[in-house]
This record gives structure tokens, sequence and C-alpha cells, in this order.
């Protein structure tokens, strides 16, 4: 079947990408702002399309416990939820993380801490590339600011999953979750047959052939030694992910005196404050990181020695800006704005806030 525009909420577009996809099965547990994800699965019946399971699991715990099962079978497994959602799941990602095994994640953030509010946000930042679960562990982090890019990312992430075996996750935010813009579905792919999940996906428990020994999914490992290489292996992985994998967008950036950093609905807002600040005669870019792990870091040390200062625009206390100001290693002024407990900020707020803390500087 061929591609087709139609308008929808960003929420609805990864449900229909993930159908298209092939997705074996989706577990999740309904939160606003992402509960059309789930409704819009259910609304479809891909199960009687495609043969895609579709479960409203019992809690988010219930949920991310059967992406594990379904991912150790090489399954394309997925599950969506909201920030309280997610703070429950952070043990089985971190389960997951460490038994290396590919998956997709969706947070659409909302305001916290504790249950918060309905309203967006952008506050789960440091769970998110930071690792929310013990251990050392990175998630492939896509961060979407268009309902394009939700539809789109859904196929990425779990490509991206499958090649590292390691979950991936979509973090969105309200804003792009219930916002409605057209979108240009992907064609359908057809689910994978248990003989190419197994040509794939050798280390799957798919049951023992003759060929081979029995696979063990387990991120368990009680000799210290053994599980120091095991962490070292995964290190090593990361910085593959990291050398690979990096991904932006660039805008105005090539006479720009002050850059703004912002990822999802906030790179949004950036866009009219540039024309503002251009308007005024102040060349002002932006630089939208679309991995925020693994972070634009060089891109962004390269912009400082050019620009005068940056100011990162985020709907939170201030976390981004930390690995911002890493990359620049002190080289350029970073400063920081945002907006807290649900609030989006105006291009015209980003405005005054860039000239009273990075341009008067």
């Amino acid at each position: 079947m061929s591609k087709e525009i139609t308008l929808m909420k960003g929420n609805e577009a990864i449900a229909h990408a993930a159908i298209r996809y092939g997705t074996d099965g989706y577990f999740g547990y309904p939160i606003t702002p992402q509960s059309e994800v789930l409704e819009t699965l259910m609304e479809q019946a891909p199960w009687d399309t495609t043969g895609m399971v579709v479960l409203q699991a019992e809690s988010e715990v219930a949920a991310i416990n059967m992406v594990y099962g379904g991912a150790s079978c090489g399954k394309a497994s997925m599950t969506s939820s909201s920030s309280p959602g997610m703070s429950l799941k952070q043990e089985g990602i971190s389960y997951l993380a460490g038994a290396e095994l590919p998956c997709l994640l969706v947070n659409v953030m909302r305001g916290g801490p504790g249950l918060g509010t309905i309203q967006p946000s952008q506050s789960d930042y440091f769970q998110t590339v930071k690792g929310g679960g013990h251990g050392d562990y990175k998630l492939i982090t896509l961060a979407p600011n268009s309902v394009q890019e939700m539809a789109d990312f859904v196929a990425l992430g779990f490509d991206l999953a499958f090649k590292y075996r390691n979950p991936a996750i979509i973090l969105s935010d309200g804003v792009i979750g219930q916002m409605m813009e057209k979108v240009s579905l992907p064609e359908f792919r057809p689910r994978r047959t248990e003989e190419q999940i197994r040509e794939q996906c050798p280390w799957a428990t798919l049951g023992k052939p003759a060929s081979r020994g029995p696979n063990i999914i387990s991120s368990l490992e009680l000799d210290a030694n053994v599980m120091e290489q095991n962490n070292i292996r995964f290190q090593a992985k990361y910085a593959e992910i990291e050398k690979n994998e990096v991904r932006y967008e660039e805008i105005n950036c090539e006479d720009a005196d002050y850059i703004l950093v912002a990822f999802g609905s906030s790179a949004r807002v950036c866009l009219k404050t540039i024309d503002l600040a251009r308007e005024e005669g102040i060349k002002v870019g932006l630089i939208r990181p679309i991995t925020l792990w693994p972070f634009p870091s060089k891109v962004l040390s390269e912009y400082a020695d050019k620009v005068k200062g940056m100011l990162t625009v985020e709907m939170n206390a201030g976390q981004m800006v930390e690995d911002v100001r890493l990359a620049v290693n002190g080289k350029v002024n970073v400063e920081f704005f945002g907006r807290l407990g649900g609030i989006v900020p105006t291009p015209d707020q980003v405005f005054e806030a860039l000239k009273e803390k990075v341009i008067k500087k």
C-alpha cells in the first residue's frame, strides 16, 4: 500500500506508524496526554489485519515487563506512557538495557514532579538521557518536534534499537502529542516471519534448534568479573552509537552571532524568536538536537568558536543546558531560559530572555 497524507494528532501518528512498521506487540496503560496512542490502536484493531497484539496492561509495571517478554523473543515490541507512568517503568527499562533487548518506548511528557499536571513539559530529560533506572546504561533518544516526526521516528527508533540491541525512546511532550498537523504515513511493512526473526535475532528465545545451545535472556550476572566485562562491552556499544547516530538540525546558523538550543516543541517556539530577532538586526540561529542521546556535542563545540553566546530554551528548570555547557567547555557563555509546570514559553519571552541574559552580557 502507498503512503497517504492525512490530518491527525501526534499521538495518533505514533499508533498508525506502529501498525505500518509491522510492530508485533504494543503493551500500554492510559495516562494523559498520551492516551490516544492506545485508543487509536484499539480503534484500528490491527490484530485483524497485521496480527499485531494490542493490550492494555493492568499497570505500567506490567506493561514494561510484557515488552521485556516480547523483546526477548526478537519481536518488535513497544509501549507508551507519560511522565509518572515512565517513572514506574524504570526498573524494567534498566532490565531491558542490561539484557540488550531492542524495543521502542514513547514518553509524551507532562509537568511534574509527582502527579503534577496534564500540561506539556520537558522535565524528563535527565531521567531519559542520564539513565532513570539503576546501572550504567543509555537509551537511544529521539526528540520529535512535529507530528510528521512522531510518525517517522517509530521506524527509526525500532531500526536503531534492533541495529544496536538497545532500547530506543521517542521523547515527546504534550504539545506534540496533542497538536494536529498533516502527516504522510509510511508504507506498510509486513511483520517478520519466525524464520526471519531467527535469522536476524539469533539471540532470541524462540525455541532451541538442534544446531545451537539454549538462548538465555537475563540481565543477572553474579560473577563480578563477568559483569564488569559486560559493562565494558556495553560502553563500547554506546561509543559506537555516539560515533554513528548523532542527529540534529541547524537553522539560520551560518551567519549567527547568537545560538538558541532547543528540542521538541520549544524548538518550534524558537523559530519565531529567530524572526523577531532578525527583524531587529540581531543574527540568531537555532540548533535543534534530534537525538538527545547521543547528544550533538561536537557541533555545539564548533559553534562555540564562532558565536558570542548561546541560550538554551526548555520547558523545565534547566536540564539540557548542562549538556550544552559541557559541550562548549567554557568557550562561550551559555545561559538558560525555561518555563515550568506545564507553561509553554512564547517567542517574545524567549527573545526578551536572549537580550537580557546573553546579548547584554
